[in-house]
């Protein structure tokens, strides 16, 4: 079967198997950004936005993404740069493995809830897996990108 979506600001068309995954697909499209730790929702690595809003691409089936926007981190440079900045500069970047997931659901926040607490920062990112962090640097560069954007500083 073949789809057509648009993904990063362009439409595309994918040859898929009835039972791919949006992972494989885009993977496919090299959006080599998207990766792959579990295949069971379980670590956030795949996190890309439909139609706006945060997904796991591992456990959205490709077919149901005919006629929509799929957008990952190669559609998010300048946004990418800034929030990478703010991760660089509090220690929070490590292996970097995980950091395209993460700054997915981060744009996911600044979207939803720009002015989100600490506890509301890390009950968003629960789903991101990082082995090299204990999440507090990680935190501390949401928070940054957070006041950046929102133009205010966090009591």
């Amino acid at each position: 079967m073949n789809i057509e979506f648009v993904l990063n600001g362009r439409k595309v068309s994918a040859a898929i198997d009835a039972d791919d995954s949006l992972y494989k697909v885009l993977r496919g499209l090299g959006m080599h950004s998207v990766k792959c730790g579990c295949e069971t929702t379980n670590c956030g690595l795949c996190t890309v936005h439909l139609d706006g809003k945060a997904v796991l691409s591992c456990s959205v089936p490709a077919a149901r993404c005919a006629d929509r926007e799929v957008t990952t981190l190669e559609g998010m440079q300048e946004e990418a740069k800034r929030l990478g900045a703010c991760l660089a500069g509090e220690g929070a970047e490590q292996c970097g493995f995980c950091a395209p997931g993460l700054m997915m659901n981060v744009f996911a926040l600044a979207k939803e809830n720009p002015h989100a607490t600490e506890a509301e920062i890390d009950a968003f990112l629960a789903g991101n897996l990082c082995r090299c962090s204990g999440y507090v640097s990680q935190r501390r560069a949401v928070q940054k990108y957070l006041e950046q954007i929102c133009g205010e500083v966090r009591a």
